[in-house]
C-alpha cells in the first residue's frame, strides 16, 4: 500500500514564542513618516489640542491610527495591532484614548482639519524635493485630477442619505496629485458630503480644487497646475472660476454632449477627424478626434477650446441617444492653447488613473466611514489620507521597478505583512527578515530610506 503524502504539513500551534515581530514590514511605513518630517509635523500642528496633563502626543495618536490603516485597519481599535509591538511603533494609545483624541478634534473643526492639512502639505513639499526627478512635479507641472466616490453606509450616520446609484451611504470628493505612468498617486482633497451631494456641484469642486492647491503650498504661476475632471466638472460656473484671470490655472474638464455639440459634431467633414493615439503614440483603434468652435462655445470662457472624439464602442456596450453611426461620442474642453488636439485628448483621457487611486483609497480606510457624526467621519478622512500619503511616498523614495507600482494591497501582502525576528545588539535594533521570504530583497533595499537626510 504506498503511503499518500498530506497536502500540508501539520504544525502545532502554541504561545509563547519571543523574539519575532508581525507586521515588520511596516516599518519601512515608519520611517517614510519620519523621514518625510510628517510625525514632527503633526505634532506640532497638533499642540493646541493637546489637554493638560496628557501622557500621549495627539500627533503621534492620529499618525498610529494612520500606520494602522495603511497596514489594512479600518476602524480605530485596529491601532491594537500597533500597541503589540511596541519596539517598531512604540508606545501606542489605548482605544478609549484614541476615540477621545478624534471627539475632542471633530469639536475643534476646521481649525483641527486646517492644522492637519498645513502639517501634510509641509511635509508634502520636503518629499518632494527629496524626490528630485522621481517627484510629480519633476518638469515644473502638477496634474490633479477630482472625482467622486460613494461610500456606503449600513446604519444611520449623520449625512448618510440615498445617491445616485440608489444605494445609501456618503458622496466625498477626491482630488489626486498624478505621478504618471511610472508611479501612484498621492491624496491632495478630500470633501466630506451626503449621499445625495450633486454629482456637478460646482462649488463643491471649487472648494476641492482650493484644498487641492494648498497641497503644497506654493504659488504657482505660467498655468503649471492642471485641473482635470469628468464631465462632472463641465459647468459654466466651475470652468468660469478656473479661467478667472489671475488664477493662473490650466484645466481638462470633461463636458456633457448636449443637442448642441451633438449637432456641431455632426456637421464635422470626415477630412477633419484626425485619429486618436495611444500612450506610445500608436494610432488607437477606431477612435478619432475634432475640435468644434463657432456657436458651440457661446457663453464659455474666453480661450476654451472644445474637442470631441467619436469612438467605436467595445462590443455589448449600448449606445446612447447622442451616439450617431454607431459611435460613441465624448467630449472635453481644455484652455491649453497650443499643442495637438490628440495629444490634448490623450491627456483628459489619463484621468482614469483616478479610478486606480480610488480603488486604492477603498482598499485603505475609504470602505466605509466607521463613525456616526459628519465631524468625525472627517476626521477619518484625513486619516485616510495621511495613510494615503505614507502609501504614495514609500515608493517614490524608496522603491524601484515593478514594486514601485504595486497598490496596497500588495505592498500588504508582500512588504508589510512579513514577519522577522528582533534583535538588540549594541543598544540598537535590528529586524532580521527571513531569507526564504521572497521579497526580503524589496524591504532590505527600501532601507535607502535611511540615507535620506533628517527633515530640518
Amino acid at each position: 500500500m504506498r503511503k499518500r503524502s498530506a497536502s500540508y504539513p501539520r504544525v502545532r500551534i502554541e504561545s509563547g514564542g519571543h523574539g519575532v515581530v508581525s507586521q515588520a514590514g511596516g516599518v519601512l511605513l515608519v520611517e517614510t513618516a519620519r523621514k518625510s518630517g510628517l510625525d514632527t509635523a503633526i505634532s506640532a500642528a497638533l499642540v493646541p489640542r493637546r489637554r493638560p496633563r496628557t501622557v500621549h502626543d495627539p500627533g503621534k495618536i492620529l499618525l498610529d491610527v494612520a500606520l494602522a490603516v495603511a497596514l489594512g485597519g479600518d476602524c480605530l481599535a485596529d491601532v491594537g495591532m500597533l500597541r503589540a509591538e511596541p519596539a517598531v511603533f512604540g508606545p501606542v494609545a489605548s482605544e478609549p484614548t484614541v476615540s477621545r483624541l478624534v471627539d475632542h478634534l471633530a469639536a475643534a473643526g476646521p481649525k483641527a482639519l486646517d492644522a492637519i492639512r498645513t502639517a501634510r502639505a509641509d511635509a508634502r513639499e520636503y518629499v518632494w524635493k527629496l524626490a528630485r526627478s522621481e517627484a510629480p512635479d519633476r518638469d515644473g507641472h502638477v496634474i490633479v485630477d477630482l472625482d467622486g466616490v460613494l461610500v456606503l453606509a449600513h446604519s444611520e450616520k449623520q449625512d448618510a442619505a440615498a445617491t445616485w446609484k440608489k444605494t445609501y451611504g456618503h458622496h466625498p470628493l477626491m482630488g489626486f496629485v498624478d505621478h504618471g505612468r511610472g508611479g501612484t498617486g498621492e491624496p491632495v482633497a478630500a470633501l466630506l458630503r451626503p449621499g445625495n451631494a450633486g454629482s456637478n456641484t460646482a462649488a463643491d469642486h471649487i472648494t476641492a480644487t482650493r484644498l487641492a492647491l494648498a497641497q503644497p503650498q506654493r504659488h504657482r504661476r505660467g498655468r503649471s497646475t492642471l485641473i482635470r475632471t469628468d464631465s462632472a466638472g463641465g459647468t459654466h460656473e466651475f470652468v468660469a472660476w478656473l479661467a478667472q484671470r489671475g488664477r493662473w490655472l490650466s484645466y481638462s474638464v470633461g463636458m456633457t454632449i448636449t443637442e448642441q455639440i451633438h449637432q456641431a459634431a455632426l456637421k464635422v467633414p470626415a477630412s477633419a477627424w484626425t485619429p486618436a493615439v495611444e500612450p506610445g503614440g500608436e494610432i488607437r483603434d477606431g477612435a478619432w478626434t475634432a475640435e468644434l468652435d463657432g456657436d458651440v462655445l457661446k457663453g464659455w470662457p474666453k480661450g476654451m477650446r472644445l474637442i470631441v472624439r467619436k469612438e467605436r464602442p467595445h462590443p455589448g456596450a449600448q449606445l446612447r441617444f447622442t451616439d450617431a453611426d454607431g459611435l460613441r461620442l465624448t467630449a472635453f474642453a481644455t484652455n491649453t492653447a497650443d499643442g495637438k488636439i490628440t495629444d490634448l485628448e490623450l491627456r483628459h483621457r489619463q484621468p482614469a488613473r483616478a479610478e486606480d487611486r480610488i480603488r486604492a483609497a477603498r482598499a485603505t480606510g475609504l470602505r466605509n466611514l466607521p463613525l456616526h457624526d459628519t465631524a468625525q467621519n472627517q476626521i477619518w478622512l484625513e486619516i485616510v489620507q495621511l495613510a494615503l500619503d505614507l502609501l504614495a511616498w514609500l515608493p517614490m523614495l524608496a522603491l524601484t521597478g515593478k514594486p514601485r507600482l504595486w497598490e496596497p494591497r500588495r505592498l500588504r501582502l508582500r512588504l508589510f505583512s512579513a514577519a522577522a525576528q528582533i534583535v538588540t545588539t549594541a543598544r540598537r535594533r535590528h529586524l532580521r527578515f527571513g531569507r526564504h521570504w521572497p521579497w526580503t530583497d524589496v524591504i532590505t533595499n527600501a532601507q535607502r530610506l535611511a540615507a535620506l537626510p533628517n527633515p530640518g
